[in-house]
């Protein structure tokens, strides 16, 4: 490696904490179905970008980062329906709906890229 911070590395693992904190949140208000749903989405991001890092080739580099990326859409859709919901109470949610909008266009710009250069 190259020394240099990993931005969507070090954000997705962030979002990930925050997700599970989210997590907790939920389960004390008795939330166990949406709660599920984020906690595997939210955490899946980071998971696939750290799969990404390791990739063998360029082909699977993209292909774990587009799964990241088809995670952090899904669990911008739960977070945005956790609060057009009222689901929590007094739970600011627009952080992690910021958050998961940034990952989604950064990864979206790793992508992109990577599609089209000769390097990983």
């Amino acid at each position: 490696m190259n020394g240099k911070p990993n931005v969507i590395k070090e954000k997705s693992y962030q979002f990930a904490i925050d997700i599970v904190q989210l997590y907790k949140a939920m389960i004390k208000q008795n939330e166990f179905v949406l709660s599920k749903q984020i906690v595997r989405s939210g955490t899946s991001i980071g998971a696939n970008v750290e799969e990404a890092i390791a990739a063998q080739s360029r082909r699977d580099f993209i292909s774990k980062m587009s799964i990241a990326s088809k995670e952090a859409r899904e669990s911008n859709y739960w977070l945005r329906l956790i609060r057009d919901t009222n689901l929590l109470k007094d739970v600011d949610l627009n952080y992690l709906i910021s958050g998961s909008e940034e990952i989604i266009r950064i990864i979206t710009a790793i992508v992109k890229t990577s599609s089209t250069t000769n390097e990983v």
